[in-house]
């Protein structure tokens, strides 16, 4: 099974402390990287975790709150001076692109040397912004104090796995390998045809990570991200702040975790925390009452989803 898995670079909220970084997070699918927001310092915590800078083509903003966004220049500058060529997709909510663009404008304005191409994406529907050969990358609403999307990765099928006990008793090469995967049979040199469905197993099933930012608890956001396999959601506070969350448009980990046992997920991620938690095992404790398999991230984390 190749790799899907999440990187965490950052998890804290939008007071700043010693311990975390603001929000980012990047996903690693099938030999290419996807970021999830953009706080300060994106590009160290990326060179911290020894992710390639190259594979990198694409970045999903949440919401324009300076930490889940600060870190995009810096970002873009040292791709520059790292003599970066492939075009860089930014895809957010339309407001950000004239601010991103006075920024470009007044900071490189000469050639950086490569493309930084705008998405705008609507955070008021579900839409998919984003789709090659390995994935899709939808919309998810969310109730924020600004207009605020999360976004969920769906795994395309991939093809059944050829059975190498197969290949060695009917002596397949390696050129009809790729055909049978795709549902042809093998003929012997008599005529004797094998069917397909003997020389596989089944593929692996296809994986799904949401992404829910910064949000109220909203009581039907189970149906969207119904079944995925890993649900990150934020949870800011623990339940004796609820006022704080519903004042705030933030979650506590109660209700994060609620979200995840109404949707059968396979397992919930915690982060943005306040910086009032010196120790966020509260959160996690406060989750595991209602969903038993969350966890707490933390920067230079890695999850396989």
């Amino acid at each position: 099974m190749e790799p899907f898995r999440l990187h965490i670079l950052g998890c804290g909220a939008a007071l700043p402390t010693i311990k975390h970084f603001s929000s980012m997070q990047v996903v690693e699918c099938r030999g290419k990287l996807y970021m999830i927001d953009c706080g300060e310092g994106a590009q160290l915590q990326m060179r911290r975790s020894s992710l390639s800078f190259e594979k990198l083509g694409h970045i999903f903003i949440s919401h324009l709150h300076g930490d889940h966004c600060f870190g995009l220049i810096g970002l873009i500058s040292t791709f520059g001076l790292m003599g970066r060529v492939a075009t860089l997709h930014i895809h957010a909510p339309a407001q950000l692109e004239p601010m991103l663009k006075a920024q470009l404008d007044m900071f490189f304005n000469y050639d950086i040397g490569y493309a930084v191409e705008f998405h705008p994406v609507d955070t008021r529907q579900r839409a998919v912004v984003f789709e090659d050969r390995s994935i899709t990358v939808e919309t998810i609403p969310l109730d924020h104090r600004m207009p605020c999307a999360g976004y969920l990765f769906r795994e395309k099928p991939s093809l059944p796995h050829i059975r190498r006990d197969m290949i060695d008793l009917y002596g397949i090469p390696i050129s009809q390998i790729n055909n049978i995967k795709a549902g042809q049979g093998f003929t012997l040199p008599d005529g004797t045809c094998i069917a397909h469905e003997r020389l596989v197993t089944p593929a692996d099933a296809p994986r799904s990570y949401a992404y829910c930012s910064d949000t109220r608890y909203m009581p039907d956001l189970y149906k969207e991200v119904q079944g995925v396999s890993t649900l990150y959601h934020e949870s800011t506070y623990a339940a004796d702040k609820l006022q704080s969350a519903q004042k705030y448009y933030h979650s506590t980990a109660e209700q994060a975790a609620t979200v995840a046992h109404d949707a059968g997920v396979g397992k919930l991620l915690l982060g943005h925390y306040s910086a009032r938690y010196a120790d966020e095992t509260i959160l996690l404790d406060e989750a595991k009452k209602v969903f038993e398999n969350s966890f707490l991230t933390h920067e230079m984390d890695i999850f396989d989803l």
